[in-house]
């Protein structure tokens, strides 16, 4: 296996289930991929940059304007992965993914690759099942992004529903299988 596809580009978005993204990167490092991450703003008010470096040995990406260099940052992290996986995705990032914005780096590596693009779901099931999140999420079906989740379960509002981030486990078996 090349180097490129033992490098997974984790995006973290501002979900509860953001602190699910540490179990992950654990499960990762344990089966020898490189994990390097990029935060969006609203993931940094559930974990800190801290906790993602620590884990993942990794500078912790936050910000598309905070380094000068003559590669741009987007581009570069674009070319650097064998796939772009995104645990938690919020229903913002499903919406802006959907419609081609690219206003952070997360969305702007996301734009910019030709690797596969791993979405995990987790928000309330009322989000989900929301008819423009399920058009949204069409859109980036046809676009060729893969859909792993969202699971039936208790959610952070203490209701039952479909909203909850997929298994760890079965997160990981499908990056292998699209690696």
């Amino acid at each position: 296996m090349k180097e490129e596809d033992k490098t997974i580009i984790l995006g973290i978005c501002g979900s509860i289930a953001a602190y699910k993204s540490c179990e992950l990167i654990r499960t990762l490092k344990k089966k020898n991929y490189r994990v390097v991450c990029i935060m969006t703003d609203s993931a940094q008010q559930f974990i800190t940059p801290l906790t993602i470096q620590t884990l993942s040995c990794e500078n912790v990406y936050t910000d598309l304007f905070s380094e000068y260099c003559s590669d741009p940052k987007h581009i570069s992290l674009s070319k650097k992965a064998g796939i772009i996986v995104i645990a938690p995705a919020t229903a913002d990032i499903i919406a802006r993914l959907a419609t081609g914005r690219a206003n952070d780096l997360l969305t702007s590596v996301v734009l910019a690759t030709k690797k596969p693009v791993l979405i995990c779901p987790a928000m309330n099931a009322n989000m989900w099942s929301n008819p423009l999140t399920q058009e949204n999420v069409r859109k980036l079906i046809n676009a060729g992004h893969k859909f792993i989740g969202p699971e039936k379960g208790e959610l952070a509002c203490g209701e039952e529903g479909c909203g909850r981030l997929a298994d760890i486990e079965k997160i990981v078996i499908k990056i292998k299988q699209l690696i």
